[in-house]
């Protein structure tokens, strides 16, 4: 994607997935992201290549805030301390 293309991307990242019809999650995806650019440019992009344009525009991977509400921080602890020692083993 030529530089001079990138600024329309980022204002259009910023209006969010539901602008672009994704109103069940409001995440945007690499997959999401590539079709909203073949929408406006027809050009299709795979993932590897989509995610090199958005690190070029200073997008990173976000992880969410939350945590799901029947998160169990013992048990997640517990599990840690325990069963992934096992799974680190092999």
């Amino acid at each position: 994607m030529k530089p001079e293309w990138r600024a329309w991307p980022a204002a259009e990242l910023e209006k969010g997935p539901a602008a672009h019809g994704w109103t069940e999650d409001q995440r945007w995806t690499l997959a999401r992201v590539a079709t909203v650019i073949a929408r406006r440019f027809h050009v299709r992009f795979s993932s590897a290549q989509t995610w090199r344009i958005l690190h070029q525009m200073g997008f990173s991977v976000q992880a969410p805030v939350r945590r799901a509400a029947e998160r169990d921080e013992k048990a997640v602890a517990t599990w840690i301390k325990e069963m992934w020692l096992q799974v680190e083993r092999r």
